[in-house]
């Protein structure tokens, strides 16, 4: 792709949409100069222009927040660049998942800022990667004692033998008046196949791009 062809606004700077790439949330709007374009495509971490430090800024250098490059698009101008990415951590300095975490009341014109509920929302998915990373690391560092490792050590046919329980006792619960019984069942089924996706070499991230190119 060669930056030149692409229509500069009038600092000579692309503007830049950032989307989450699972989620199609939108996290930020930045600029690119032609340093920052070509080191993103090279390294596949973003990296944009800073226009108040007038520099090469890599996202999450500092708060290690980095942005993993997933696909780009241009619009119909070639003025505008829309770019999904792998969020790491949040996108906000402000500590919020998204910049976009202020809702204008459409009667009242009041500003209503959502901190809290774009928190909970970047902290739903780092869960699922938290539990992911701690079995990972069970596979690779062995711990005496850990029921993950026990389940690792019988092989494949023992942890299917689990998902399958659990998947039993989650229409059990199911069936129970409440929900109490099936959130607790449906947590123990997600690390079962938390456990089946670090045997099988799968990541969440490949269970995330096969839903959403369900879509």
């Amino acid at each position: 792709m060669d930056f030149s062809k692409l229509k500069l606004n009038s600092d000579g700077l692309l503007p830049v949409v950032t989307q989450d790439y699972s989620s199609n949330e939108v996290l930020m709007v930045a600029y690119m100069n032609k340093e920052a374009f070509n080191k993103t495509l090279e390294t596949k971490k973003v990296h944009y222009f800073s226009r108040s430090r007038q520099c090469l800024w890599l996202k999450g250098e500092t708060s290690g927040h980095y942005q993993e490059l997933v696909s780009m698009a241009l619009d119909c101008d070639n003025d505008t660049l829309l770019i999904k990415v792998k969020q790491n951590g949040v996108a906000c300095h402000t500590g919020n998942y998204t910049c976009f975490y202020k809702d204008i009341d459409l009667e009242s014109k009041d500003i209503i800022e959502n901190n809290e509920l774009q928190k909970k929302k970047e902290n739903v998915f780092n869960i699922f990667e938290d539990v992911y990373n701690v079995i990972l690391n069970r596979r690779d560092n062995p711990k005496e004692g850990s029921y993950t490792n026990y389940l690792f050590d019988k092989g494949i046919d023992k942890i299917l033998k689990k998902v399958g329980e659990e998947t039993a006792e989650v229409i059990i619960g199911a069936k129970n008046e409440g929900n109490e019984e099936v959130i607790y069942e449906i947590s123990d089924l997600i690390y079962h196949l938390s456990v089946l996706m670090v045997e099988k070499d799968t990541s969440w991230e490949d269970i995330c791009k096969e839903l959403d190119s369900r879509r």
